[in-house]
């Protein structure tokens, strides 16, 4: 079994390119925060993990409109580890989760460090009917102000 399940806030705004054949995908970093039995370890200053998330086709798309640094979000997906022929001629590998699900953990106002919010899950096949979203005002911090119930997906 190859389950993966985070929470943790974007280190950097996600990053959305295509293949040639046009499917999305998209590539941001998630900082977990590790659990210690002793803070004495690091000085009593807790540390992150920062691990890379990868969202393919509509979810990707969701992603990169909605996602900014800072941003609360779960992510479930399956661990990847695989690998490529550098310029110098090495090998090297790549480990990585490629999200199923991505659940929007603080909402847009909340901005960088907010605390809870409205929860907005993505991807999957359990995913709720589809909406068209309504016509919406520009944000000058994130973009359209759409309501999180009114996104499509």
């Amino acid at each position: 079994m190859n389950k993966v399940i985070l929470i943790g806030r974007l280190t950097r705004d996600p990053e959305v390119r295509y293949t040639q054949s046009g499917i999305a995908v998209c590539t941001f970093t998630l900082a977990v925060d590790r659990r210690f039995a002793k803070r004495d370890a690091n000085d009593g200053r807790p540390t992150a993990d920062f691990i890379p998330i990868v969202c393919w086709r509509k979810l990707a798309e969701i992603c990169g409109n909605n996602l900014v640094k800072g941003r609360r979000v779960g992510v479930e997906g399956s661990m990847q580890v695989r690998s490529y022929d550098a310029q110098d001629g090495s090998k090297r590998y790549v480990t990585e989760v490629v999200a199923d699900e991505v659940e929007f953990l603080d909402s847009r106002g909340d901005g960088q460090h907010g605390q809870g919010g409205q929860q907005q899950n993505y991807g999957g096949g359990s995913a709720p009917q589809q909406r068209q979203a309504a016509p919406a005002q520009q944000n000058n911090n994130f973009g359209p102000d759409i309501p999180d119930e009114e996104i499509p997906f």
